[in-house]
């Protein structure tokens, strides 16, 4: 296995997805099985119910994280950390003032899907069924009906 060393000034620019930023961390070319994000966000910003066959956990830097898992819902405050197994339905969105977290994913190719998201979606305007299309190319459900 490789050593990964990455300096803040070679960081990739954050992602837009969502009206929010994902700066990619780690991919899982990088680390060979798992993937590291820092995610933040504007108040009311967030994805809505998905899932996806990979794990992904959150740990609260700053600000609160409106959570649901499946019929849970619940706030995460900083130092909180929130474990969401693959395929569970969840979705989060940013508190009032924002939220900054860490995220985890295992197995997975999130860090390819965020970049195509960032790529092919007017986030202005986005186009749900195409949304909808990418999120399956990389095995994951949008749930439109809620």
């Amino acid at each position: 296995m490789k050593k990964l060393f990455i300096d803040s000034d070679k960081r990739k620019k954050p992602l837009k997805v969502g009206g929010f930023d994902i700066t990619v961390l780690a991919s899982t070319h990088d680390t060979m099985g798992y993937e590291i994000f820092v995610q933040k966000g504007q108040e009311g910003k967030g994805p809505g119910p998905h899932f996806h066959p990979w794990d992904e956990t959150f740990y609260i830097l700053n600000g609160k994280l409106h959570c649901g898992i499946d019929e849970d819902e619940f706030v995460a405050l900083p130092g909180t950390l929130v474990h969401i197994p693959g395929g569970k339905t969840h979705w989060f969105k940013f508190g009032v003032g924002g939220a900054e977290f860490l995220a985890i994913t295992s197995k997975g190719n999130a860090s390819e899907m965020f970049t195509e998201f960032d790529k092919g979606i007017n986030w202005a305007n986005p186009d749900k069924n195409k949304l909808v299309e990418l999120a399956a190319q990389y095995n994951q459900t949008v749930i439109t009906n809620k």
